[in-house]
């Protein structure tokens, strides 16, 4: 286990023990991440879902905003779940005032796409490089993408809509795999986070 990539998991706000499990079970060492000085012992990063508007004032606050967004530019693997997903977009549709975003995937989000609290839903979603039967996606508010750029890739779409996008090193999901059992997003992740290591140290 020497080896096993070391992958935080952003903890201002959301389901931040969730994903240290599914982490965990991806054969990852998970810790949870608040400080700027923190980012620089990782190999990869998750930023949970959670309230997004609440996540983007509280890493301005804390002082991580502008580390994540160099993290993303020097090409950290990162992985967004529902709010997370709009963090990583480059545009937001319908921001609020002052919400902000670290960027890294050529998206535009709308939030709350898929409706509010008590219209959440699970739903089998066929993601693209994972075998198998389709991942049972549980949609809690989530956002959905309106559109992507050249750079992104989708990989699964629910209702006509894109929930899934890559990006070099940035995965999206407006869904919460981390709330399933189903780690198999979480080991494709783990496995960018390897391959990135792998090409660092070549």
């Amino acid at each position: 286990m020497n080896d096993a990539p070391v992958i935080g998991v952003l903890a201002l706000q959301g389901d931040v023990r969730e994903h240290l499990i599914a982490l965990a079970a991806a054969d990852a060492v998970a810790r949870p991440v608040r400080r700027p000085e923190e980012l620089a012992e990782l190999d990869g990063l998750v930023l949970p879902g959670g309230e997004s508007t609440t996540i983007s004032k509280l890493a301005v606050l804390f002082g991580v905003m502008e580390p994540l967004r160099a993290c993303v530019a020097a090409g950290m693997p990162v992985y967004g779940t529902c709010a997370g997903m709009i963090m990583l977009a480059d545009k937001i549709l319908d921001p609020r005032s002052g919400q902000e975003t670290i960027g890294g995937i050529d998206m535009i989000v709308r939030r709350n796409a898929f409706g509010r609290q008590n219209e959440s839903f699970e739903a089998a979603v066929d993601v693209k490089g994972i075998e198998g039967d389709p991942v049972e996606g549980v949609f809690i508010r989530a956002p959905w993408v309106e559109s992507v750029g050249a750079g992104a890739e989708v990989l699964a779409e629910h209702a006509g809509h894109v929930v899934a996008v890559r990006q070099g090193n940035v995965l999206a999901t407006s869904f919460h795999p981390e709330l399933t059992g189903d780690h198999r997003v979480h080991s494709l992740f783990v496995d960018m986070v390897r391959a990135n290591r792998t090409a660092e140290s070549l």
